[in-house]
């Protein structure tokens, strides 16, 4: 069934971990990718026929070569993808804030592989690509003048090679809103137009833009700045508007792909998702363009538009049948794949001595937590050491509830770990080192069970951002510890109904 002309659509479109969208058009289709940060692989990469439903087609960056993200900590690694597609070539822009720095990869199919990287020796996050139409490439980042001051700067570069061939330029110091980050330079009509985001990716967060006849300027700001932003919607759920890219439909329509979250309550400023993906309308006057509805970013919104688009459905059954390892799964960091065994039917991991709060690559897989209300359970075998669910932030925040098999004792426990305080709230004793371990979640807490036995609870905020820091989003994983033997997990399911 297909919407047409007036119609109502959901954000965020992309729901659970999905931050910092970059989106780009090839004929009739739409293509988007968003970060990954400490996670491996990198970059999802998703097709769409309408901007609100995505496909996702596989990962940009899927060998080792390409992601070295070993032995980092959260919130480390890929930060802020930027896809291009210029005369027959898709080009991925991105910074390993861990590693390499700033980088391209490229492909000639965008179901098939990507190039090894392409570094630019340009500094700052955040990199874009421009090219102008007299065939010149820019490589555009954030950065910092001598004073301390954050701006927009941009460099010439041999597209084939990325050597520079220019030192950087200041091209524009935004608005005043710190962290000036998320830029963008487009050529529309008779105008180059540089598109930013401020104010922090939090509450503040915020976008905007100026436009000049010169690509290097001067920048006149848009009157209307910001175009984006929620930061005076108090207790909204959707929060965090900002960070984002433009696209032209082919019906002529225009769309702009952002990040944003959702708090847990009107009253408890806290998200634990990450941020995700949403998308608004985008107007046109007198030259200047504007976003969404008054320049927010509503959870639902209504558009004209003459392309039919699909009525969404977040309702899911994740299984291992329906998960895959190209779109789905994930590791911390680089992995060992000799302690996987992955299939429809079940996954077997062979356990190892790092556990969930080292910066290494445990024995983990995981997916994204992509709703508030979500019941994740899974039966499982531990053959020694440990075995079970994680509901994963980072190496300092994450909840457990998992079997320990030693010495022929067998137990199912519940383990919280917040921060300096990591702690076995509950054990009871198993007759079998095999147990169906589940994890029921709502928006304030999660609550853990063992063969049906209620092993107790915990707040979702103390994995949120607020908390926990950084610029990731709750994962369900599965994992083992121990001494290199394997356990099996079968008959997972994750299961949301949307409301």
């Amino acid at each position: 069934m297909y919407y047409t002309k007036n119609m109502k659509y959901l954000n965020p479109v992309l729901r659970g971990m999905y931050p910092d969208p970059s989106v780009c058009r090839a004929g009739d289709k739409f293509y988007m990718v968003t970060s990954t940060f400490h996670f491996f692989p990198g970059v999802p990469l998703f097709e769409s026929d309408d901007m609100i439903n995505w496909k996702q087609i596989g990962h940009v960056l899927t060998r080792k070569s390409q992601l070295l993200i070993g032995e980092i900590g959260a919130s480390g690694g890929i930060y802020a993808p930027n896809i291009r597609y210029h005369n027959g070539r898709f080009y991925m822009v991105v910074t390993n804030v861990s590693n390499i720095g700033n980088f391209y990869v490229w492909t000639d199919d965008i179901y098939g592989e990507w190039s090894d990287p392409i570094c630019v020796e340009q500094t700052g996050i955040d990199p874009t690509l421009f090219f102008d139409d007299d065939g010149k490439t820019y490589f555009v980042s954030n950065g910092n003048d001598e004073n301390g001051t954050g701006y927009i700067q941009i460099s010439e570069i041999d597209i084939e090679t990325g050597k520079k061939l220019s030192e950087n330029k200041p091209l524009w110091y935004g608005t005043g809103g710190r962290y000036i980050e998320a830029p963008h330079v487009y050529k529309f009509g008779k105008y180059y137009y540089v598109l930013d985001a401020e104010g922090g990716t939090e509450y503040g967060h915020m976008v905007n833009y100026a436009r000049s006849e010169n690509l290097m300027g001067p920048y006149e700001p848009c009157p209307g700045n910001p175009v984006l932003t929620n930061r005076d919607m108090g207790g909204y759920q959707l929060q965090g508007a900002g960070h984002g890219d433009i696209v032209e439909a082919p019906d002529g329509t225009w769309w702009f792909c952002h990040l944003a979250f959702r708090q847990i309550d009107q009253y408890m400023p806290f998200h634990h998702l990450g941020r995700e993906t949403c998308v608004q309308p985008v107007y046109w006057k007198d030259g200047w363009f504007y976003i969404g509805t008054d320049g927010q970013a509503l959870l639902e919104t209504e558009v004209e538009t003459n392309h039919k688009i699909a009525i969404q459905n977040f309702s899911y059954e994740k299984t291992f049948k329906t998960l895959t390892l190209k779109n789905d799964w994930n590791y911390l960091r680089n992995p060992d794949y000799e302690n996987y065994k992955v299939s429809e039917n079940g996954i077997e991991l062979k356990s190892t001595p790092i556990t969930l709060s080292e910066t290494k690559s445990p024995t983990w897989i995981g997916v994204r937590a992509c709703e508030f209300e979500e019941d994740f359970s899974c039966d499982v075998t531990c053959s020694e050491g440990e075995a079970g669910l994680s509901i994963m932030m980072d190496e300092n925040h994450h909840y457990e509830v998992f079997i320990i098999n030693e010495n022929g004792k067998i137990s199912a426990n519940l383990r919280l770990r917040i921060g300096p305080c990591d702690y076995i709230k509950k054990s009871i004793e198993l007759e079998s080192s095999t147990a169906n371990l589940r994890v029921v979640s709502n928006n304030y807490s999660y609550t853990f069970f063992a063969n049906e036995i209620n092993l107790g609870s915990a707040d979702t905020r103390y994995l949120s951002s607020e908390v926990a820091c950084g610029f990731t989003g709750v994962y369900n994983g599965l994992y083992a510890v121990g001494n290199g033997k394997w356990n099996q997990f079968k008959n997972l399911k994750i299961i949301h109904n949307s409301k």
